[in-house]
């Protein structure tokens, strides 16, 4: 891993995703996983005493592209108390009755704590973007039809959206968005085994073959979302998906690699008159 260079995933100029890699294989991935987890873990307590930063990382993706198993495996050296992890679904009516971004508002990090929104605000210029039809779902002014939903519609939220995680990057959020880049013949393989072993079937929905037929509007639309948002205070990385173990290990280094170059976030230091008494509260502990 000591030649791998995260910069290498970072979009920092426009991609083109059918030129991008989706397969990468890291030797002995599992096993140095296990180490780079631990030191997340014992980052995010630290953090967690320094309170004045929160983490959000933001985990986008097609169907079967591994982030719920992401999310288990990276995540796993944490204090439960530490991490919390959304993932977001169809609007709710309540959802539906408030802007778009109101449901991510509300589950944001609080200070000293990682948040996970497996699935994000991005799905509001995604599937509603290849599905259209959704967007009259919200009930907008000004929008009485899809034909209403221009492309300056779609400029409009996009900068809304870069809007967004700037306030919070300002107020202290780090932010990191990784967007899992699975070939389709590897979600083809994915979705085949859900079928063949019974104790996947549950994830499988005859939807995701409809949706798979979509692939292409899905990408270009992915890639337009990635190119217009991916800024230096809130970028994007494509990670190689169709190895799982390589795909963890990888967001595992960025989130590790980053986080330590915060070198102001540090454990508080016990104030001077607490210092100097320690011995004595020693004493007292020792005597009991």
């Amino acid at each position: 891993m000591k030649n791998i260079k995260i910069d290498k995933y970072k979009v920092t100029s426009n991609i083109t995703l059918k030129n991008s890699e989706t397969k990468f294989i890291i030797k002995d991935a599992k096993s140095e996983l296990k180490s780079i987890r631990k030191k997340l873990g014992d980052w995010q307590n630290i953090m967690y005493a320094h309170d004045k930063h929160a983490v959000l990382v933001c985990l986008q993706g097609m169907d079967t592209s591994g982030k719920d198993s992401l999310v288990r495996e990276v995540f796993k050296e944490f204090n439960v108390r530490g991490i919390e992890c959304h993932s977001f679904k169809v609007p709710t009516d309540l959802e539906r009755g408030h802007d778009y971004l109101w449901r991510h508002y509300l589950v944001l990090p609080q200070r000293g704590k990682f948040g996970v929104f497996n699935r994000t605000h991005y799905e509001n210029v995604l599937v509603t973007r290849v599905h259209p039809e959704y967007i009259m779902g919200e009930n907008l002014p000004d929008i009485n039809s899809v034909a209403d939903i221009d492309e300056a519609f779609w400029e409009k939220r996009f900068e809304q959206i870069n809007n967004f995680e700037k306030h919070l990057v300002d107020n202290g959020t780090i932010i990191f968005k990784f967007f899992l880049n699975l070939s389709k013949e590897e979600q083809k393989s994915r979705l085949l085994r859900r079928l063949d072993k019974p104790e996947k079937n549950w994830k499988f929905s005859p939807d995701d073959l409809k949706e798979r037929k979509l692939w292409d509007k899905y990408q270009d639309c992915y890639e337009d979302a990635i190119n217009r948002t991916s800024k230096p205070h809130a970028p994007w990385y494509t990670i190689p998906a169709d190895d799982k173990p390589t795909a963890r290990l990888l967001v595992a280094k960025i989130l590790h690699d980053t986080l330590i170059k915060y070198t102001d976030i540090s454990e508080p230091k016990l104030n001077n008159k607490i210092l100097e008494n320690l011995d004595d509260y020693i004493e007292q502990l020792n005597n009991e």
